[in-house]
């Protein structure tokens, strides 16, 4: 028998446009699912939640982790975009993880995100073998995330080489038939591509086919900085019959208008991760231009060597970053801005709803809808930093981490009270400072890392 969990008394934010939002009601969640949110459900055969000093909303869902690199996080807070390629990937660091590193990589990753208020991520792997993809999975499914598995490639060389014509890992194959024969559970899968900045034509043409035989989505890097700039490659993709809504552009900050065009038209998405690319050299956030011409990016926090794994972080990166693109184009015409050009809904909703359709996965999470999969946060209204509550959409984009008080993935609570459940804290200590200290005792350790 499924068990009912009624939250009472909340402040909920659908972000589903035709239900809308609620200064105060209660949502019934029934095993996985959403039952009912209206502003007074009486029950009594169900546990109940007491949320009156409480903002409910979906998930946030982050589009973009290199989720293994938590290991090795905040080596990076000075690398520009080639220093962290230099030291992460090529035969360095990125290769050096055994499989039990990328386990415990992959479940302190994923815990991370839950207690900072995601609910699923996707997790762009980078795979060495067989025993690591392995791995990397097992650490996502006992995190309790949702999330999409995009398998990926190797850390050596010859994999980046934009000539190359190595064709993606077969194993892919092995690994859906094993683990993800069916969509309707936590972790699906997805294949992290070299793309053509990162490949041959003929690798990627081959690697978004078999992206498509295996119904996953294809994430790409593509339009990033120099490499990027005026490359043309989606257009090439639109003029190939590839474009299509299972396709993903991680960054694609330089893209051309009509690109960016093609991209919204086709129904493929774009992944923004605003902080690292301002911070190492990627490019502008390609968040206006995607919106001007017609799209709705996703976002992702990218790669934790160089920031925290702050989806909250993101939400605020991506909505100044935007609208002071836009202010500087109005101040270049002598004119001061009126109306802001990006609202907090908009981009509230670039890290729910817009992520879930970037991964398929908006008939499941994004909203909280009826029907849908009971995937939400609770955030406290009685912290220092969030009382009085004027504008509860304004709230939720200046809260962070630290006000998230409850997280349920698929209506299992897996966080309450600002407390994560189900975990040892020490012994995952001891397992991640035990395989940080094997992968830095290799030959892949970058200058200034600590420890030396």
């Amino acid at each position: 028998m499924n068990k009912k969990v009624l939250i009472k008394n909340g402040c909920v934010l659908t972000l589903d446009k035709k239900l809308g939002n609620f200064k105060q009601a209660d949502i019934l969640i029934e095993g996985s699912k959403i039952i009912a949110i209206q502003p007074e459900i009486n029950l009594s055969d169900c546990e109940i939640i007491d949320a009156s000093n409480m903002i409910i909303m979906p998930g946030l869902i982050d589009t973009h982790r290199h989720t293994w690199e938590s290991l090795v996080r905040n080596v990076g807070s000075d690398w520009s975009l080639e220093t962290y390629l230099g030291n992460m990937y090529f035969g360095n660091i990125g290769s050096k993880l055994r499989p039990e590193d990328a386990y415990i990589a992959n479940l302190i990753g994923t815990l991370e995100a839950i207690d900072a208020g995601v609910t699923t991520i996707v997790d762009y792997s980078l795979i060495e073998s067989p025993n690591h993809a392995d791995e990397l999975i097992r650490g996502l499914q006992d995190s309790g995330i949702r999330g999409v598995f995009a398998y990926g490639v190797p850390g050596s060389g010859g994999f980046w080489d934009h000539n190359s014509l190595d064709k993606h890992p077969e194993d892919a194959r092995r690994v859906k038939k094993q683990y993800f024969s069916s969509n309707n559970q936590l972790i699906t899968m997805g294949l992290a591509i070299r793309g053509p900045e990162f490949s041959a034509w003929e690798t990627t043409e081959h690697d978004i086919q078999m992206a498509r035989e295996l119904d996953c989505i294809a994430s790409m890097h593509i339009g990033i900085g120099i490499w990027g700039k005026d490359a043309k490659f989606i257009e090439k993709l639109s003029q190939a019959g590839l474009l299509g809504p299972d396709l993903n552009f991680v960054h694609a900050n330089y893209l051309s208008e009509n690109e960016y065009k093609l991209v919204a038209e086709s129904g493929a998405s774009i992944s923004a991760t605003p902080e690292i690319e301002m911070m190492m050299g990627h490019g502008d956030p390609a968040t206006t231009q995607f919106i001007k011409n017609g799209g709705r990016p996703a976002l992702g926090v990218d790669v934790v060597t160089s920031t925290g794994g702050d989806m909250f972080a993101q939400i605020k990166f991506a909505l100044q970053a935007t609208r002071a693109k836009m202010n500087l184009e109005m101040h270049s015409k002598g004119k001061m801005p009126g109306k802001l050009g990006l609202s907090a809904l908009d981009v509230l909703e670039f890290a729910t709803i817009d992520g879930a359709r970037a991964l398929g996965l908006e008939n499941k999470t994004g909203t909280l809808t009826p029907g849908k999969e009971a995937d939400l946060i609770m955030i406290r209204t009685t912290d220092l930093n969030m009382f009085p509550i004027n504008d509860p959409i304004g709230a939720v984009v200046s809260a962070n981490t630290s006000n998230v008080d409850s997280v349920f993935i698929g209506g299992k609570p897996v966080k309450r009270n600002g407390k994560m459940l189900n975990i040892d804290l020490e012994d995952l200590r001891k397992r991640a400072n035990s395989s940080r200290d094997y992968i830095f005792s290799q030959n892949g350790v970058p200058t200034g890392a600590w420890p030396l």
